[in-house]
């Protein structure tokens, strides 16, 4: 007789740190961004395109970004900036909340956002 798999056991949605709340504001300002609560923490999405997540120290955003630019950010700042990896091995880029000029953040929440929606290619 096989074994009946067990039922799932419902993962509550990690909480936010009081650090996301500048990051709330910041994603505010990019048109079509939306929050959604996973168990790993908050996900910011445009559609359905992850844009930002809380990374697991609760106080940092991952964002994808070029690895230009990253290095650019990382040599200038480096308590604010450090490098990371996505899924598929993109670059990304691990924003400290507590560092971060929130126009700085602003800009690179918006940069992001224009290259998902795919704004800058041609039809």
């Amino acid at each position: 007789m096989p074994r009946q798999p067990r039922p799932r056991r419902a993962v509550p949605p990690r909480k936010p740190s009081l650090w996301f709340e500048v990051a709330r504001r910041a994603a505010g300002t990019v048109p079509g961004v939306t929050e959604q609560a996973s168990a790993a923490g908050p996900v910011l999405r445009i559609g359905r395109r992850r844009l930002a997540r809380l990374a697991e120290d609760g106080v940092s955003l991952v964002v994808p970004i070029g690895e230009d630019e990253r290095a650019l950010l990382i040599a200038a700042e480096p308590r604010t900036f450090a490098a990371d990896r996505g899924d598929q091995g993109r670059p990304m880029v691990r924003i400290h909340l507590a560092y971060v000029d929130p126009g700085t953040l602003a800009r690179l929440l918006a940069q992001a956002a224009h290259t998902l929606t795919g704004a800058d290619r041609a039809p």
